[in-house]
């Protein structure tokens, strides 16, 4: 089959690989029809996340087509169109009893903090993910759900991880009516938190980012105000202006890529001796008021960070993190699809055959052609 193939930072390539096979009775083989890349994706990409391997595919966001199922799956069966949520998840331990699928014990058991996540690296289960033609999918009585009939395939696919990441980040948020919410990030999770803030009652919500093609995106689709820090002398100073006595709500849509700071530019992300630049959750810590939320979505690597902990403890600061429970949040996200509320397809920019990964992880990296979120399409959905 043809599949995305990690050749070191900055270099990935498509090649042929092995088909994958039934390993377990709970295994289901699916055949992709949507995959995308990722935000989070380009951490691995630019070598940012520990351990990912020459050899890995890349690829938690994507649909497909159920080709084959273990003897153990009975929930989908061959032929159903399904979206996968890009976290792996028994559905049995004691992290998944609690829907915090993101944690699942039995998927990553050497990890004590992530679950298992499709072509992630192997501090997330070492699974190959889903910019192939074939995927194979662990635990398929838990995670894949049949995609319904009216569904549009791009909204499918979109709601295997930006939506959910979303809505979650904005639900982390504990936002109240009234409140004034502050994203940094304007890729599409920190756009989608954005409009998801206004579901939660936000009465003012503000995206910081430095590209003015995704301001440009943000404040139409959420819709919000926008600005680029690199034309605001100091982000913090004037967050605290605009807002008088700081955001009631802070959501970290970045991670680990974050520019605006010199030296963290140069620790994280150059000498590697933290885990990526943590310049987006300073910001976020020192523009929430007192008492206010930190919501993090923003993948950082598992070593330690340079953060403001000190003001963190003296504002009495709440800080929420996870990554999304995807399973949990479905029902009511594709409920919010079917009646308009959301419509996730309108963040694909560009659609590129899976023989050109190459090329669309340079557009996508270098934030070329006002690429706000590609997705990659297999040969046999474009037949």
């Amino acid at each position: 089959m043809l599949a995305m193939n990690y050749r070191g930072p900055h270099r990935v390539r498509i090649d042929r690989k092995p088909t994958p096979e039934i390993l377990h009775p709970e295994d289901a083989i699916v055949r992709v029809t949507r995959s995308c890349i990722c935000g989070s994706d380009l951490h691995l990409y630019n070598g940012l996340v520990p351990d990912t391997r020459v050899g890995m595919t890349f690829g938690h966001e994507f649909t497909g087509v159920v080709e084959e199922v273990g003897a153990g799956v009975h929930t989908i069966k061959r032929g159903d169109h399904v979206l996968v949520p890009f976290n792996i998840a028994c559905g049995r331990c004691a992290f998944c009893r609690e829907e915090l699928y993101g944690n699942c014990h039995e998927s990553n058991p050497q990890a004590t903090a992530v679950g298992g996540i499709f072509g992630y690296s192997h501090t997330a289960g070492g699974y190959d993910g889903g910019q192939a033609e074939y995927v194979r999918v662990p635990y398929a009585d838990v995670g894949p759900t049949v995609i319904p009939d009216w569904m549009d395939l791009d909204d499918a696919v979109l709601l295997t991880d930006v939506v959910p990441t979303g809505y979650q980040a904005a639900e982390m948020g504990g936002i109240q009516p009234g409140d004034t919410v502050v994203v940094f990030g304007a890729g599409p999770v920190g756009i989608m938190a954005a409009r998801c803030a206004w579901l939660f009652g936000a009465a003012r919500v503000i995206v910081i980012d430095r590209e003015e093609y995704r301001l440009a995106f943000a404040a139409q689709y959420c819709p919000a105000e926008t600005y680029n820090f690199e034309s605001l002398k100091d982000p913090v100073v004037f967050l605290k202006q605009t807002t008088v006595i700081g955001a009631d709500v802070c959501i970290d849509a970045v991670g680990a890529d974050a520019a605006g700071s010199r030296m963290q530019t140069i620790l994280g992300r150059k000498l590697l001796l933290e885990g990526g630049a943590v310049t987006a959750l300073h910001w976020a810590i020192n523009s929430v008021k007192k008492g206010g939320i930190v919501s993090i979505v923003g993948v950082y690597g598992p070593i330690g960070a340079l953060v403001p902990i000190g003001n963190v403890v003296n504002k009495g600061i709440t800080i929420r993190a996870n990554q999304a429970s995807v399973k949990r949040l479905l029902p009511r996200l594709i409920e919010h699809v079917q009646n308009g509320v959301l419509n996730p397809k309108a963040l694909i920019t560009h659609r590129i055959p899976l023989e050109h990964v190459s090329d669309a992880y340079r557009i996508f990296s270098s934030k070329l052609d006002e690429c706000i979120k590609p997705v990659l399409v297999p040969p046999s959905a474009r037949s």
